[in-house]
């Protein structure tokens, strides 16, 4: 299932690619910075947080996916969203979601970031997943 802070992970790497391209239209910009704004936010009040996670969110170097190449990545990324409690923040989801509408419209036409569900098991969601369950 896309997590509140997936989201947010995303939605940082999208507005990076998109916003390092000259065509980015003034919303995705708008839209990214805010994010970016409100992501750094959040990481700088928690601790401790990795320096090189801030760094990373600061100079617009989240990859569009972990490449393991030693380095700071998503995972750190995510991780420290994830101890700085970002899925509790309304308006950093909200964001992240804007971006993330603005910059894969066909994704979210077709609700792939707006998923709730309540009480289930045993329920996947999202790309190119594996499950296997047992129930007794």
């Amino acid at each position: 299932m896309v997590e509140s802070v997936e989201l947010v992970v995303a939605a940082l790497a999208a507005g990076a690619a998109a916003g390092a391209g000259e065509t980015a239209s003034t919303a995705v910009k708008d839209a990214y910075a805010g994010v970016k704004t409100l992501a750094l936010r959040v990481l700088r009040r928690a601790e401790p947080v990795l320096a090189g996670v801030v760094e990373m969110v600061e100079v617009d170097a989240v990859a569009p996916v972990d490449d393991d190449s030693g380095t700071v990545g998503r995972r750190e990324l995510t991780a420290a969203l994830t101890a700085a409690d970002a899925e509790a923040n309304e308006e950093l989801v909200a964001a992240a979601l804007k971006v993330l509408e603005l910059t894969d419209p066909d994704g979210d036409h077709t609700g792939k970031y707006r998923v709730l569900l309540h009480g289930n098991k045993g329920v996947q969601v999202g790309d190119h997943n594996t499950q296997n369950n047992t129930f007794n």
